[in-house]
């Protein structure tokens, strides 16, 4: 039995890649922080303490292992001290691939993000070969991810057997904190969501994408990204299809993108006095400004990328959410969600 190093198993990427390796049979290693929260870690997986900014402990956690599935990441929109971004996200991924240079591990997949492809302001498909423009980079967060896949293809230069895949929209159960994503679906079941943005996303769903690391591994060509990623959906169109699931009626009022970035500025500001995270990050509503709609054939002809309809991922993060008490006091139950007519059993 062959054993894998998985960084960010507490995430919610990270916990699926890790279940997936798990049920491949694979024996999973994981590198945690001493302040990880656990809760989403399988307890199959062997926990190796350490930060992936400490050199020494990111070569003794590669050491004896044969694949390494780099998903960890600093992904905030807002940090009162960006440098911990690159610290995390370069640097960490730096101290990793020259340990997986020397050890010799068989395959490196390293997860990246749509985030550094470009975008396009109207709604037509991007692809790994799109360049993201100098104004695209929103956000400390993209800018950090763009220089960590650097990091991985300079060292595929050097001899690194490694794939990168950039996931889209992910959704689907065990979001614990969750993801700006996760927190539209709360936002909306709970009832907090009384407008919307013109904007687009490409969903995907996430046990997809955990499976989409595995063919990456298996089949993906040294050196190339792979966007995993499915259905594109306008704002609107993605809060009509969670109306239809859970009986509720999606926001009539489209917010001004002017306005947006008027509450984002004045959020974001108020944050660098309180020094407490904005709700309304204005890195965020700037990237929303684009579509974010992507094409991810060549992960699917390529890697043969499953492709679960968005509505399935949708209901079982509603299902999950429900479980886990994120929607006490709203209202919505499981027994109306299983009810509604788009539900994925009917």
């Amino acid at each position: 039995m062959t054993r894998v190093l998985v960084t960010g198993v507490s995430g919610f990427v990270g916990a699926h890649v890790a279940r997936a390796l798990l049920e491949a049979g694979r024996e999973v290693r994981a590198l945690v922080r001493e302040s990880s929260d656990l809760g989403n870690v399988p307890e199959e997986v062997e926990l190796v303490q350490g930060d992936l900014r400490d050199a020494e402990r990111v070569l003794a956690a590669v050491r004896g292992c044969d694949d390494v599935f780099h998903v960890a990441a600093d992904y905030r929109f807002w940090a009162r001290d960006t440098q911990e971004l690159y610290q995390s996200n370069v640097e960490g991924t730096r101290h990793l691939t020259e340990a997986a240079l020397k050890h010799g591990v068989r395959r490196f997949v390293h997860t990246s993000t749509v985030g550094t492809i470009g975008l396009s302001g109207a709604p037509q498909l991007c692809d790994e070969e799109t360049p993201l423009l100098e104004d695209q980079f929103t956000s400390h967060y993209k800018r950090s991810k763009l220089l960590a896949e650097n990091v991985v293809l300079d060292a595929v230069k050097r001899g690194l057997p490694a794939v990168v895949v950039n996931p889209s929209t992910p959704i689907g159960a065990f979001d614990r904190k969750p993801t700006p994503t996760g927190q539209i679906i709360v936002n909306f079941v709970t009832g907090r969501m009384p407008a919307y943005l013109r904007t687009g996303l490409n969903f995907v769903h996430v046990r997809d994408v955990a499976n989409g690391h595995l063919l990456a591994a298996n089949k993906g060509r040294i050196g190339q990204r792979y966007i995993l990623g499915h259905e594109n959906l306008s704002m609107l169109e993605f809060l009509t299809l969670l109306g239809k699931l859970t009986g509720r009626q999606p926001p009539r009022f489209r917010l001004p993108y002017s306005l947006a970035m008027l509450l984002g500025a004045l959020d974001t500001g108020f944050s660098s006095l309180s020094r407490r995270p904005p709700k309304v990050p204005l890195e965020a509503v700037r990237m929303a400004r684009h579509f974010m709609f992507f094409d991810s054939s060549k992960a699917v002809e390529e890697l043969g990328l499953p492709q679960t309809p968005v509505v399935t991922g949708a209901a079982d993060a509603i299902e999950w959410f429900e479980r886990s008490g994120y929607f006490s006091g709203s209202g919505t139950g499981s027994e109306r969600l299983a009810h509604a007519p788009w539900h994925p059993q009917h």
